[in-house]
C-alpha cells in the first residue's frame, strides 16, 4: 500500500530523531527511574502536608470547592463500587429505623421553611 499522499508526505505515526531513538548496548530509562521520581514527589507532598496539612485543605475545600471536588475524585479508586441496600430487602423494624433517622435529619431545615415552603431565613445565615 503506498504511504504517500498527493503532497509526497508520508502517512502514520513519524519515528524521532536519531538522537532520541535506541541504539544497540544504551537500554534506555534506568530500571526504577520512574518509580523514584514517583517517591520523591510523594515524599515532598507528605513534607508540605506535615507543614500546613488540613488548613490548606480547608482553605481549597472553602475557596475552591471544584478543585476540592477534583482532588477528592483524582485519590478515590477507579472501580470505587457504592452498594445500596434496598428497601424490599429490611425488616419493618429497620425501614421505621431508617424513617425516623431521616427525619431527625430533615427536621432543622423543614422548621426552617415557612408555611409556604419558601426559605425564610437570611440567605448569609444559612448553615453549611
Amino acid at each position: 500500500m503506498d504511504e504517500t499522499r498527493n503532497n509526497g508526505g508520508k502517512t502514520g505515526k513519524p519515528s524521532p530523531p536519531v538522537e532520541h531513538q535506541f541504539k544497540p548496548g544504551n537500554p534506555g530509562r534506568q530500571k526504577g527511574s520512574r518509580n523514584k521520581l514517583g517517591e520523591l514527589f510523594l515524599e515532598a507532598m507528605h513534607a508540605d502536608f506535615e507543614a500546613h496539612g488540613p488548613a490548606v485543605i480547608e482553605k481549597v475545600r472553602n475557596d475552591k470547592p471544584d478543585q476540592y471536588l477534583k482532588i477528592v475524585a483524582s485519590i478515590l479508586p477507579k472501580d470505587f463500587n457504592v452498594s445500596f441496600r434496598k428497601t424490599d430487602e429490611l425488616s419493618d423494624d429497620e425501614l421505621i429505623e431508617r424513617i425516623r433517622l431521616l427525619d431527625a435529619s430533615i427536621k432543622p431545615f423543614l422548621a426552617a421553611r415557612g408555611e409556604n415552603g419558601a426559605d425564610e431565613r437570611d440567605p448569609a445565615q444559612t448553615e453549611h
